[in-house]
């Protein structure tokens, strides 16, 4: 099924040919990104003409993809990242750089699977951040972004923002210690600085899974809910809860925003009580909903 779409320089963009929502969540596109299947993390690229998303097929996390051609959005199709020897892959949380040219994403080392096709091997590997070029308008087989992005230690949520640079999770070793968010400033020719340590002004231990282009604010997780946080001058603010109406049987996850600020843009997963991980997740949503709750705080 192929969508018609109003550029996005046009006050009446369309997003699916989806009524905008307002400051009550809604699905975000039935049947085209939503299904029976489990869906996480819509995101658009800056111009709003690809749309990525993931959904679990076969056992695997398979990244989904749309392009708005001649004013419609194509059917959506997913983007292989591994080489087709690879039964089973992790391939998520995909973000695009300004250009549109480079995606970084949660990926796993597929050989590492030795053939385990089982639930719950996924994510039993820790993670890494991988990345894919576009070239002659198609996406290409990923590579792993190599150390010190990539570690021996989890990697995961990586975020590119206007310049380049990336933030991302990571277990490895610090002073801090436990998970903390990284920053790596963008060298250019694929190259990063060492990562450092962002320090949000918090007596908790939320983790950055949202920055926006600009770096001026940022989103982050804490006890299944989400908060927002406002950059000065390098200085993060406490963050202050996005008033949601959190639903405590589900875990709220993927803070994304719509390329043009219009749109918060999240997901969120049931497990059942008796499993635990990915092997217990029976349903993954994706949800909208104004931007204008993440600045009217609790």
């Amino acid at each position: 099924m192929s969508v018609a779409f109003l550029s996005c320089r046009n006050n009446t963009t369309s997003y699916f040919d989806q009524a905008p929502p307002s400051q009550t969540p809604k699905l975000f596109a039935p049947a085209i990104v939503n299904t029976d299947s489990i869906e996480l993390n819509v995101v658009f690229n800056a111009t709003h003409t690809e749309m990525f998303f993931s959904r679990i097929v076969d056992n695997s996390f398979v990244i989904h993809h749309s392009e708005l051609i001649n004013s419609k959005w194509s059917d959506v199709k997913p983007l292989q990242m591994y080489p087709d020897s690879i039964s089973i892959s992790v391939a998520c949380d995909p973000t695009i750089t300004k250009d549109g040219n480079t995606m970084y994403f949660l990926g796993v080392d597929p050989k590492l699977y030795n053939n385990d096709t089982s639930p719950e091997k996924l994510f039993a590997i820790p993670p890494d951040i991988y990345m894919s070029k576009k070239v002659n308008g198609e996406w290409g087989l990923a590579k792993k972004v190599e150390f010190d992005i990539s570690t021996e230690y989890l990697e995961s949520y990586p975020v590119v923002v206007a310049d380049g640079s990336l933030y991302f999770h990571s277990s490895r070793p610090s002073e801090k210690g436990g998970r903390n968010t990284y920053r790596a400033q963008y060298l250019g020719n694929e190259k990063f600085s060492t990562p450092t340590i962002v320090n949000v002004n918090t007596e908790g231990h939320e983790l950055i899974s949202y920055v926006s282009p600009d770096e001026r604010y940022a989103i982050t997780n804490g006890e299944g809910k989400f908060q927002i946080t406002f950059n000065s001058n390098g200085e993060w603010s406490a963050p202050e809860e996005v008033a949601l109406d959190y639903d405590k049987d589900w875990r709220y996850y993927c803070p994304y925003m719509s390329s043009d600020e219009k749109y918060f843009i999240f997901s969120r997963r049931y497990n059942n009580p008796s499993k635990k991980g990915w092997a217990g997740v029976e349903k993954g949503e994706v949800y909208w909903v104004n931007a204008d709750i993440l600045f009217n705080t609790k």
